[in-house]
């Protein structure tokens, strides 16, 4: 069962080593070994779900995520998605993923979701949708934060991409949510969001690598000395970027 995902496992686990990625999971013993959950990212390049996914291995489970709807639409890639039964998402109609999500959790799966919905382009968190903490809520299952900090050096918005071998990847995950008793979507959401910017905050401080010029300061966060957008400026030009695309997301 779930035999091409477990292929495209593999392929990435031999294309990550090619390139001599160094990654350090931390905290993989906060993924549920068995049983249904919500796993909650941080979004900052392309290949996120990919490095968490890889992460999971490690506890032998396979991570339905919610992605972008064009990636559907591409041949190749559209039939590998639906064949691993990730989410589609539809900007215009959301509705129609959170269902699959309940329904995957209802069959026990571990279903991942990035709560800011587009990529960060301060590199740091954005405020969160309410989707990750309602799936949460609604079954009453885990919700584990999940960081990635160093994946955008290679492959993100606005052009930066890198063949660069030896990239140091951390993969922070945390202490599964317990959604409480009479506890709202809400306050449970604003509980993800303080438990990945601790995650977060750490896994840039304690980050093996630094820029190596002034033009490669550039994939870190301007309150750590690089070049990146602060909140407010790449809030706008996250706005301008839907603008553009339409109803995919970045």
């Amino acid at each position: 069962m779930d035999r091409t995902y477990r292929v495209v496992n593999r392929i990435f686990a031999t294309l990550f080593a090619a390139m001599g990625y160094r990654f350090d999971v931390r905290g993989i013993e906060h993924i549920p070994a068995t049983g249904a959950g919500v796993l909650a990212g941080n979004h900052i390049g392309f290949l996120d779900f990919t490095f968490i996914g890889y992460a999971a291995r490690e506890r032998d489970r396979l991570v339905r995520f919610m992605a972008k709807r064009s990636v559907f639409e591409a041949r190749l890639a559209g039939w590998f998605m639906r064949k691993m039964r990730h989410i589609p998402v539809d900007r215009r109609q959301g509705w129609r993923a959170y269902r699959q999500g309940l329904r995957l959790i209802d069959e026990g799966e571990l279903v991942g979701v990035f709560p800011e919905a587009t990529i960060s382009r301060s590199w740091l968190l954005k405020p969160f949708k309410r989707g990750a903490a309602g799936l949460a809520v609604s079954r009453q299952v885990p919700l584990v934060p999940v960081v990635v900090w160093g994946g955008h050096r290679i492959y993100t918005v606005d052009g930066h991409r890198s063949l660069r071998r030896r990239v140091p990847i951390t993969v922070s995950i945390g202490e599964p949510l317990i959604p409480g008793e009479g506890e709202s979507i809400d306050e449970l959401s604003a509980r993800l969001h303080i438990a990945m910017e601790g995650l977060l905050d750490e896994a840039i401080g304690t980050y093996p690598a630094t820029p190596r010029n002034d033009s490669d300061r550039w994939w870190m966060p301007h309150d750590r000395g690089g070049t990146a957008p602060d909140r407010e400026t790449a809030a706008i030009l996250d706005r301008e970027a839907v603008a553009r695309i339409g109803d995919t997301f970045e």
